[in-house]
């Protein structure tokens, strides 16, 4: 069914899914109104999955290339490897983001709840590399940081000069909203808008025109959403769910969104 509107989910592990399911998934939600959907990668073997799909869906996957940072760091030859191999595609002409990189916020309180030692080092390092990567070839980055990750981040961006900068499932204190916010940088939000309290709060409080809309695919959501598969479909229902937290008419809310998504994206 026709959601009556158009959307991008702007941010997805789209090689995830199992190559028998990915085709009516986005066929169906395709039919639903969706224009396209921001693939972003794991670590090199992805980010090759990752322009396959690309180049099978042409304006329809915006692909992003990059490593995630809830999983070990690699050795230099593997980093090297991998930004190599981001730089062919920038020589190349195509058209990618930088994505998802970030810090371990989540592997690393999980190692402070056992009592593990973690060293954040090596990740910092890695990121600023990312994001030094994003502002020498002028591509937007796709930022994995939450609570007060997002800070040392949003250092990073300043001191490399890079403001096309695209925080995905974003928690985080007030000032560093704010912070964002007044840098110009975009946050998506998930169908986690439906039932928490903290995302529909920070939907009220962050600009509209800075907003984009999300699934983080396979992910799985609780809710009304338990026990379903994530599907680029239910970005539509956090587009409605913006416009009632905002109170604004959905045609002119989604219409932002969209528009917002595709300039930052170069989309269409």
């Amino acid at each position: 069914m026709n959601a009556g509107f158009a959307w991008i989910d702007a941010h997805i592990h789209l090689d995830a899914y199992r190559d028998d399911e990915r085709d009516g998934l986005l066929q169906h939600a395709a039919a639903a109104g969706m224009e396209a959907v921001v693939a972003v990668s794991m670590n090199l073997e992805s980010c090759r999955a990752t322009r396959q799909l690309a180049l099978a869906w042409p304006g329809q996957v915006m692909p992003a290339y990059g490593y995630h940072p809830e999983q070990a760091v690699p050795d230099e030859a593997q980093t090297e490897r991998l930004t190599a191999w981001i730089r062919e595609r920038h020589q190349a002409g195509e058209r990618f983001a930088i994505g998802e990189v970030g810090l371990p916020y989540y592997r690393r309180t999980e190692a402070a709840a056992a009592g593990e030692r973690f060293d954040e080092q090596p990740y910092l390092q890695l990121l600023e590399r990312f994001i030094r990567l994003a502002a020498e070839l002028d591509r937007p980055v796709v930022l994995h940081a939450v609570y007060e990750d997002a800070a040392k981040a949003c250092d990073m961006l300043e001191r490399c000069g890079v403001r096309r900068a695209h925080f995905h499932w974003f928690k985080g204190p007030a000032e560093t909203v704010a912070r964002m916010a007044a840098a110009g940088y975009y946050v998506s939000i998930t169908p986690d808008v439906r039932y928490e309290a903290e995302i529909q709060a920070l939907v009220r409080q962050y600009p509209l025109t800075q907003l984009m809309v999300e699934t983080d695919g396979p992910w799985p959501f609780e809710g009304q959403y338990a026990g379903r598969r994530t599907t680029p479909a239910m970005a539509a229902d956090v587009v409605a769910e913006i416009a009632a937290l905002k109170g604004q008419p959905l045609p002119e809310t989604a219409a932002v969104l969209l528009q917002g998504t595709k300039a930052f994206y170069g989309i269409g």
